[in-house]
């Protein structure tokens, strides 16, 4: 087994690599508009009722139309998995583990055309939608590698005359419920983490990007995953969602949006339905209002530069982005300057350009939720950058930026989900830290200094899960930097770590007298 390490990110200044990327892009445009299937237990069900997926940069291009499922063909779906586990848990690690490794090497193969279709569906520019791709062919390859080395459990001791075993053990049927903004890597780790620790999956995509779990759930497929262990059912939240967090069959659910939804999962979860035998386990990660801390001794180049691309890389859109930012008083004003400097010269459109930097909003609803923010931000700081917004043809967002925004100020205690920063003045480091942990979430955070005692000041003070030294508060790693955060911003389940996939398995002892 060759040692783990994570996908390298494509160099699109390379001509061959830009054409592959243009091909790509016309590979998804061939099948767009296509109609999409439930798959149950392998088999393909269309129905009447459909969910239709728009290209957010253009309003009128449909990617694809998916069929609902409904409560009935939820059922169906759960006594399908729920049979199947039966089957799946008996098969060895080493083939399911197999399964992962093939399907990574699908995705490397089709790589330009899975980050085109993140392009057209989700409006994610180049670089983000290869990260994402990236990043999903990393989740195989390094919870693949997680399960060889779980799969004869731990060390534990043994007295004379005895031996004990520590073995883990599947939990049974899976609910995943995936998020539209990493659309490939959230979905395709969260479902597979809980496939190869021996488990079956009901996959309920985000209902703006259903189609690349369509394509993700074909690989699988090829790979040699057998029917029934992953079935595909998009549908409402409000009915099949709850249907299924509610229902007695149900072992665990692994979550990953808004925190009013996952605080929803994790109340109806706890309940006990007619027929459960067990607590259903709940992972989740519900994102977060993380800041960048610029301390006076600093590299002012660099606060600026991690500041404007994380809270702008993606429109904003990463539970992990900068969405504000803290400076110390000596340098606020050099700082501000050149975030509003950078800010302004991004430029901003069709994703499917590589030349744009930043697209748009994934809907209408989110495009109401951030331009009703800024004008909140209006009466709460000042404008120096965007503040503008155009959905005649997409949701697009101009990158935004107030500062002198008071602590306590709604922009700086909300989770906006989209391209606005708001950033405060700190009297000292102390203060700046102070200010970064006034927040119900705690998922990432980064500091700019060159002051030693302070990076140490804020590893052991700044609650995050995430934090970062002189660098933005994005783009985590698989295998690298696990990936969770602390209080409202979920179970700190550290996706991409070590121990991530134990949360999908129960320990088992069993001893023996000789």
């Amino acid at each position: 087994m060759i040692p783990y390490k994570h996908e390298p990110f494509t160099d699109f200044s390379k001509e061959g690599n830009r054409n592959a990327y243009l091909e790509g892009l016309k590979t998804v445009d061939s099948y767009l508009g296509n109609d999409y299937p439930l798959i149950i237990g392998g088999e393909r069900i269309t129905t009447e009722d459909k969910i239709i997926s728009y290209n957010p940069a253009n309003k009128t291009e449909v990617i694809g139309s998916v069929s609902k499922a409904s409560k009935e063909l939820a059922e169906k779906a759960m006594q399908v998995a729920d049979a199947t586990f039966n089957t799946w848990k008996k098969v060895k690690p080493e083939v399911r583990a197999d399964v992962l490794f093939k399907a990574a090497a699908i995705i490397r193969r089709r790589k330009f055309e899975f980050s085109a279709l993140l392009t057209k569906e989700a409006g994610k520019p180049w670089n983000e939608a290869d990260a994402d791709t990236a990043e999903a062919i990393d989740f195989l390859e390094y919870y693949g590698r997680q399960m060889l080395r779980l799969k004869d459990g731990q060390h534990v001791e043994s007295r004379p005359g005895e031996y004990n075993r520590y073995d883990y053990i599947p939990l049974g049927v899976g609910i995943v419920i995936s998020p539209w903004n990493f659309p490939f890597a959230i979905m395709a780790g969260t479902t597979v983490a809980a496939v190869v620790t021996g488990n079956t999956v009901l996959l309920k995509p985000a209902s703006t990007t259903p189609v690349v779990a369509y394509k993700f759930v074909e690989v699988l497929e090829e790979a040699g995953l057998p029917a029934g262990v992953v079935n595909y059912v998009p549908g409402n939240g409000a009915e099949v969602g709850d249907y299924l967090v509610d229902h007695p069959r149900t072992r665990f659910i692994s979550f990953t949006g808004s925190r009013d939804v996952g605080l929803r999962i994790n109340e109806r979860a706890s309940k006990l339905n007619d027929g459960q035998i067990w607590i259903k386990r709940v992972i989740a990660e519900m994102g977060g209002k993380d800041t960048i801390v610029v301390d006076k001794e600093a590299d002012l180049e660099l606060a600026a530069q991690s500041i404007v691309k994380s809270a702008f890389g993606f429109s904003g859109q990463k539970c992990s982005a900068c969405s504000r930012a803290v400076i110390v008083e000596d340098v606020y004003d050099t700082v501000v300057e050149r975030v509003a400097e950078l800010t302004n010269a991004l430029t901003v459109g069709d994703p499917a350009n590589v030349e744009n930097f930043m697209a748009t909003v994934i809907d209408a609803a989110a495009f109401n939720k951030v331009t009703d923010y800024i004008e909140i931000g209006k009466g709460e700081g000042r404008l120096v950058a965007g503040g503008t917004a155009d959905d005649s043809v997409g949701y697009f967002v101009h990158p935004t930026v107030f500062v002198d925004v008071a602590p306590s100020a709604r922009i700086m205690k909300e989770e906006i989900f989209g391209p606005v920063v708001a950033i405060a003045k700190a009297k000292d480091f102390d203060e700046a830290i102070a200010i970064a942990n006034d927040t119900e979430y705690g998922l990432t955070g980064a500091v700019i200094t060159t002051n030693r005692m302070n990076l140490e000041k804020a590893r052991e003070d700044f609650h995050v899960g995430n934090l970062y030294f002189n660098r933005g508060c994005t783009g985590a790693i698989v295998g690298y930097q696990p990936f969770g955060g602390f209080n409202m911003s979920g179970t700190d389940s550290k996706a991409g770590g070590p121990d991530y996939l134990q949360l999908h398995m129960q320990a088992k002892t069993t001893s023996e007298m000789l």
